[in-house]
């Protein structure tokens, strides 16, 4: 019990941020497009990455879809700690582990509505 109320926490924790940072890059912030810039993402780029950001943060609330919205999510987060590597940047990449981290401990504890 305790468990599937941590998991249900976890997971609006994970879609909360899946979409203030999808909507982030979709409505192209300065912040973001200065950080994907330097990875040569363009606004479209971008605004593309941020729309499948959020959709994958909704796919996160159902059962039938929620592996697939983490799976989409944690390669989201896996794909900018791997530029962050690429920059030599670690607090860029401390930064990211935790959100990987969340997407990874609710795979695992499973949807908390699945029967």
């Amino acid at each position: 019990m305790i468990l599937k109320i941590l998991n249900s926490i976890l997971i609006l924790v994970a879609v909360f941020m899946g979409l203030k940072q999808g909507y982030a890059m979709f409505s192209a912030k300065p912040e973001m497009l200065e950080m994907f810039g330097k990875w040569n993402f363009s606004k479209t780029g971008l605004m593309i990455n941020g729309a499948i950001t959020m959709i994958a943060a909704l796919l996160i609330i159902f059962p039938k879809t929620f592996l697939w919205g983490n799976f989409i999510m944690a390669a989201g987060i896996l794909m900018i700690i791997c530029f962050h590597l690429l920059d030599k940047d670690l607090k860029g990449v401390a930064i990211e582990i935790p959100f990987l981290m969340i997407n990874l401990i609710i795979i695992y504890l499973q949807h908390p509505l699945k029967s």
